[in-house]
């Protein structure tokens, strides 16, 4: 029996890379602002937050890390900065949804939705990062 090319497979590699998140980064202008807000918004002291390099902030987070940078080698020195998040790619959880979005209200955080279907809202930072904020 005649043997066809495309009979033949050979096997891929296995592969390297871990199927885990390491850490989000989230481009901001101002990593000073960016720190106090995101600290504001997480119950976070500032201080336990270092700016490394002049321009990364990794906060203390439960689980995958987010790391505040602006970005010098994607954009951040021009003069708009490196392109915001403008679809929520991640999310930030919560046990209790209605204080959350209460907390987000009285705190000035710039509101995009209300609660919708009793599970989720987006909020937008300073650098106009889209953020979504879910329920647990």
């Amino acid at each position: 029996m005649k043997s066809n090319e495309n009979d033949i497979k050979t096997a891929a590699p296995e592969s390297p890379i871990q199927n885990k998140v390491g850490s989000i980064f989230v481009p901001v202008r101002d990593i000073e602002k960016s720190r106090e807000w995101y600290c504001t918004l997480l119950g976070i002291d500032p201080e336990s937050c270092s700016i490394v390099n002049g321009h990364l902030c990794p906060l203390p987070m439960q689980g995958t890390g987010v790391i505040l940078d602006t970005m010098p080698m994607w954009g951040g020195e021009e003069p708009g900065g490196a392109p915001h998040i403008t679809t929520p790619a991640f999310m930030l959880l919560t046990n209790d949804l209605e204080a959350s979005y209460n907390y987000a209200k009285v705190t000035g955080v710039n509101l995009v939705t209300d609660i919708e279907h009793e599970h989720w809202f987006v909020i937008k930072d300073p650098d106009g990062n889209l953020l979504m904020v879910c329920k647990e």
